[in-house]
């Protein structure tokens, strides 16, 4: 998340164009899902600025953001990787994925029976749903994606589950002291760190 509504749409207006990019130069059907991430990613940013724009609350657009970043991206990213995968590394994915619709289908019901809120909080957006067992589904979704990024068997996108796993902890860090968040400069540099994949991604591959 950015500190303002301007803030998250310039975020998230960038993001997507790099996510425009990636899709365009993705040269194998396997990589779609993983070069379309970014696209995921400034929607998500966007779709924020309507939550700032709106004073917070339980609107659609509030819906919209947790649907995606709860049960969405923790089956996205893994599913993703394993598309992208060489052959030797498709089988140890198996791990990842299977956290990531584990996690989920619980964060899915968790919206389908309860209610999301967005507080302004000085220069933050929190998020209230009132997960039980957090601690689990943290890691479930934690294993889902910096894990799958990890196990990847792709040296680039073993980089970025490192910048990943550095940049969550970063921005937990800084949520809990109610301080200006770094998720949009984070999520940016993710997406050019997925543009350099596609980039670099061969024209054939064998599977």
């Amino acid at each position: 998340m950015c500190w303002s509504a301007t803030a998250d749409l310039v975020a998230g207006t960038a993001i997507t164009a790099v996510g425009v990019a990636c899709v365009a130069q993705a040269r194998r059907v396997r990589d779609l899902p993983l070069a379309a991430l970014p696209l995921l990613l400034g929607a998500h940013q966007i779709i924020e600025s309507v939550i700032w724009r709106s004073g917070g609350g339980t609107g659609p657009a509030t819906i919209a953001w947790a649907v995606i970043a709860l049960p969405l991206l923790p089956l996205w990213v893994p599913l993703g990787v394993l598309c992208a995968a060489p052959p030797h590394a498709r089988r140890r994915l198996l791990v990842p994925l299977a956290a990531g619709v584990a996690t989920a289908v619980a964060l899915a019901h968790c919206l389908a029976t309860r209610t999301v809120t967005a507080e302004i909080r000085g220069h933050t957006l929190g998020y209230v749903l009132g997960l039980p067992r957090s601690g689990l589904l943290v890691g479930g979704y934690l294993l889902a994606t910096v894990g799958s990024l990890l196990l990847s068997g792709d040296r680039l996108l073993r980089r970025l589950g490192v910048l990943v796993a550095v940049g969550a902890a970063a921005c937990a860090a800084l949520w809990r002291l109610e301080f200006i968040s770094t998720w949009c400069a984070f999520a940016a540099v993710c997406s050019v760190v997925l543009l350099g994949w596609t980039r670099r991604r061969p024209v054939e591959q064998n599977v």
